[in-house]
């Protein structure tokens, strides 16, 4: 992480209006590329980084950000689990969730978090500034060819249940071992896992991981 401690967590933009961002990504070449861009713009300031989900939260509150773009795959942790634990410790720092998979179950996702807006990470530097600005101002932003495809989706299947089940299951343990690690019997475990295939037409549970991730839902 980089950047100088601002005043305390909660104020008004810095002098002359700059809002004070926070930009977490894991990949330093984008992460950098992206700071650079918004460090142009006469009235935002990148006073924070991180490169891990876990850092995010921390980050926030030593430099009183006011806005934060977090990248939704991580390590120590997911940009939409960052939004979540800074919409409970630190709500009100708007969070942007950035993504280079146009998944639909993202959005609602991160909707659901807390981000009030969702972007991809391609999007115009030009673009990504507006969001910033906006999103402070009080608006919602969303890309509308992800929005459209959110709608046409529909909701997440999957109970939070299933999704803990599937996702402990997605580096193949057994049905004994996902009922050790999520303190089950191995008969729930199975109805779980049987559910998630029949809810996503899967044809087994790496498919329906498959399945899962690709829309977002994991």
């Amino acid at each position: 992480m980089t950047g100088t401690k601002g005043p305390a967590s909660g104020s008004a933009p810095g002098p002359g209006g700059t809002v004070r961002v926070l930009l977490a990504e894991d990949q330093s070449m984008v992460r950098e590329a992206l700071a650079a861009l918004l460090g142009l713009e006469p009235d935002i300031e990148v006073v924070a980084q991180a490169a891990r989900g876990d850092e995010v939260l921390a980050a926030a509150r030593a430099h009183a950000v006011d806005v934060a773009l977090l990248d939704i795959e991580m390590p120590g942790g997911t940009g939409i689990e960052a939004a979540a634990e800074l919409r409970a410790e630190l709500p009100e720092v708007k969070v942007v969730v950035l993504t280079t998979f146009g998944r639909p179950g993202y959005l609602r996702s991160a909707m659901e978090a807390g981000a009030v807006a969702f972007l991809v990470k391609d999007a115009p530097a030009a673009q990504l500034a507006d969001a910033v600005r906006r999103v402070l101002a009080g608006e919602r932003v969303i890309d509308p060819t992800l929005a459209a495809a959110a709608l046409a989706e529909g909701a997440n299947p999957l109970t939070d249940r299933e999704r803990e089940v599937l996702r402990a299951a997605a580096d193949g343990a057994t049905n004994a071992e996902l009922a050790a690690a999520l303190h089950l019997s191995q008969g729930t475990v199975r109805n779980y896992l049987s559910t998630a295939i029949q809810k996503l037409a899967a044809r087994n549970r790496a498919d329906a991981v498959r399945v899962a991730r690709d829309k977002g839902w994991l």
